[in-house]
This record gives structure tokens, sequence and C-alpha cells, in this order.
């Protein structure tokens, strides 16, 4: 991300949830806090532009199409080139079984980019100013993590 936007690109943060669910020693109100300032941090970091959420409950995201919506929204009011999220797959390398939040998140992206390219699917959505977000079709690529037979690395070391 740092290296996008020291290249001049714009980067955007778009999560799904706010991690409420994540650390099981601290009560999910505290973690929401630990974990957004820990974002935002990141995201100064990094130069990214904009930090938003879609607010759906952490560990227990189940509202597919709903999800689909907000992220076809997202993909329009932000018009991003590449995205960028986790792996649909069962499994991460070693054999890790990949949590069910993160296999529904990865083919929720997948699909609401689809459906933010296609005019006929959530005509209805608007933008904060109450207009009909267009629809995009300019993502060129979609890349997810954890692969099992990753084809790319950056060195961040």
């Amino acid at each position: 991300m740092a290296r996008w936007t020291a290249q001049g690109k714009t980067v955007n943060y778009l999560l799904v949830t706010r991690g409420e669910a994540g650390i099981d020693t601290m009560p999910p109100e505290e973690t929401i806090r630990v974990r957004a300032a820990e974002q935002r941090a990141a995201c100064d970091a990094v130069g990214a532009s904009a930090l938003e959420y879609l607010d759906h409950p952490d560990g227990t995201i189940h509202d597919v199409m709903q999800l689909r919506r907000d992220i076809a929204a997202a993909v329009r009011r932000h018009r991003p080139d590449i995205v960028l999220t986790t792996t649909p797959r069962d499994f991460f390398p070693g054999g890790l079984y990949n949590m069910a939040d993160h296999r529904i998140v990865g083919y929720a992206v997948l699909d609401g980019v689809r459906d933010a390219a296609n005019r006929w699917v959530f005509t209805d959505l608007a933008g904060p100013d109450g207009a009909v977000l267009e629809p995009w079709s300019g993502v060129r690529f979609t890349a997810m993590g954890g692969s099992t037979e990753p084809s790319h690395a950056v060195d961040v070391s």
C-alpha cells in the first residue's frame, strides 16, 4: 500500500466488520476501540486516503446479499482499478482452516465487484448525497491474499 501511495496512487480501505469478536480476552466494545485505532494508524502509515467500515457483525456474517450490496455500493463510490480481499478458500497454506467470515467476504467481494459493474443489479444504490451511483466496470484486477499457490510476493521487511 505504501508503495502505491508513494507512486501517487489513491488507496482506500473498506472493512466489512469492526473486528469486535476478534480478541477473546477483550470485551467487544474495547476491541472495537483498539482495532479502530490500529486501523487508523495503519492507514496513516501507508498514506491511505479513506477508511470505511460496513459494520457487518464480526464472526457471524450471514446476510450475503446485503454484504454484496454494500460492497457494490463502495465499488461504485470509490471506483477502484484494483481490489484486494481475503481468500474464499477453506484452507490457508499449511492446512490452517480459514474462518467463515473470511470465506464469505472473499466470495462477496468477487460478486460485489461484478455486481457494481452491472447496471441492472442493485439499481437503487445511492451515494451520501442521495444521487444514484453509476455502475463501475473499471476494476482491472482482484487479488486475494492467503493463496495456497501464491504467484506474487512483496518483501516488506
